[in-house]
């Protein structure tokens, strides 16, 4: 990735946790951990539920001593116990600001952390939490951050949280895509007529969309957004499913998200928002939270 285009930012992260398991894809995770921490500017804790032998610890070692970044602070823990537990509470009494996990693409192919014990995570950890499924040995420049644009509460933090991220990392374009819901439009196409004023209600909808959208950039620190290309994106379509397509289809480098708030039984009865792009993920996923 490019280096990063400002360092006299406020800071918005301190401190790191990366929850691992000895895994084929360790050694790259734990590389590009350390990556995201350098840029960030963040202590980085290592955190592996299970047992500590001379081996595992050799291991780490070796993976350690071939970061880039020799002078960052890093901390190796071992804990023993429920991952989900252990996990959470090691986020909320070392203060945690961003938990990193490991993921592949797919929810059928997801192992240890990922998958029902991610889910979890997303909402119970007090953190931010970033799903790595692309991470790599050599640093790949992060290019196209996409953002949720969400007409909700915590956007603009996930907005703020976007910019930050691309600014550290160098990306040159944010996509912020609102999704608006097929209903309001409140009209259903019969004809011609009915078609046309479908398509009156759209624009008008993108409208009212962009111009929220680009009062909370205005709102934002200067030094955060300048030297970056900010798009919106209107989509009428599915929350969660649209966005997680779209970042796809553009093939984005990061997907900012809101943490998702509902908790209930209905949540894991009838999918919502991140749920489906926490089954099928489109690219690393940044879940912003207070």
């Amino acid at each position: 990735m490019a280096q990063p285009t400002n360092q006299n930012l406020i800071k918005l992260y301190s401190s790191i946790l990366f929850g691992f398991a000895f895994s084929p894809s360790l050694k790259v995770n734990i590389l590009e951990s350390t990556r995201i921490a350098h840029f960030l500017n963040c202590k980085l804790i290592l955190l592996h539920v299970g047992k500590n032998t001379p081996e595992k610890l050799s291991e780490i070692n070796s993976i350690i001593s071939q970061t880039e970044h020799s002078n960052l602070s890093i901390e190796v823990l071992w804990k023993e116990g429920n991952p989900e537990s252990v996990i959470t509470k090691a986020c909320l009494e070392l203060n945690i600001d961003l938990l990193i996990l490991g993921a592949l693409q797919h929810e059928n192919r997801f192992q240890f952390y990922v998958g029902s014990i991610a889910r979890k995570l997303t909402r119970k950890v007090n953190c931010s939490v970033l799903l790595l499924i692309k991470p790599s040995e050599t640093r790949v420049p992060c290019m196209h951050v996409v953002v949720n644009g969400l007409d909700a509460p915590d956007t603009p933090m996930a907005i703020e949280h976007a910019f930050y991220f691309s600014s550290l990392l160098g990306a040159q374009q944010i996509t912020i895509v609102e999704e608006i819901l097929p209903k309001e439009i409140h009209v259903t196409v019969e004809d011609d007529r009915s078609l046309k004023k479908a398509n009156i209600i759209k624009q008008r909808l993108r409208h009212r969309e962009e111009s929220r959208v680009k009062n909370i950039v205005s709102n934002l620190p200067k030094n955060i957004t300048q030297n970056i290309n900010v798009k919106t994106q209107s989509i009428f379509g599915k929350r969660g499913y649209s966005i997680g397509h779209y970042a796809e289809v553009v093939r984005a480098d990061l997907l900012v998200m809101n943490a998702p708030v509902k908790t209930g039984i209905w949540d894991r009865i009838f999918p919502h928002d991140i749920e489906y792009i926490l089954s099928d993920l489109p690219t690393d996923l940044l879940i912003v939270r207070k």
